[in-house]
This record gives structure tokens, sequence and C-alpha cells, in this order.
């Protein structure tokens, strides 16, 4: 996987959790989904980011990609 791609998984996982935020404040429904689909995008892009700076020897070079 692309590094641009886990940066995109990453920033809409950020945006679900900020609009699942704003549901859940206003007591709208689906803030629940919102939140835990914005959240577990932002674990899953994590873990990769994390994955991939652990087996790529020259890891100064990870945003370079």
């Amino acid at each position: 996987m692309k590094n641009k791609y886990i940066l995109i998984i990453f920033i809409l996982g950020v945006i679900g959790a900020i609009i699942g935020s704003l549901f859940k404040i206003m007591h709208w429904p689906s803030a629940n989904i919102l939140l835990t689909l914005g959240m577990g995008m932002q674990v899953i892009a994590g873990l990769v980011a994390i994955w991939k700076i652990a087996i790529n020897k020259n890891s100064k070079s990870f945003l370079n990609h």
C-alpha cells in the first residue's frame, strides 16, 4: 500500500470521527456508527503506517514515497 493511501485513509477517519462527534453532540442518530468507523479507520491507518516504518530499512524516506 502506498503511503499516500495510508494518509488518505487516516484523513477520512479523522473526518468521520469529527462528523460522528457532531452527531453525538446534537443527539442525531447514527453517531455511534460514524464514531466507530472513523476511529477504526484511524487505527487501521496507524497500524499499517507503523508496520511500514518497521519493515522499511530507511525510515527517513517514509513520506517521500
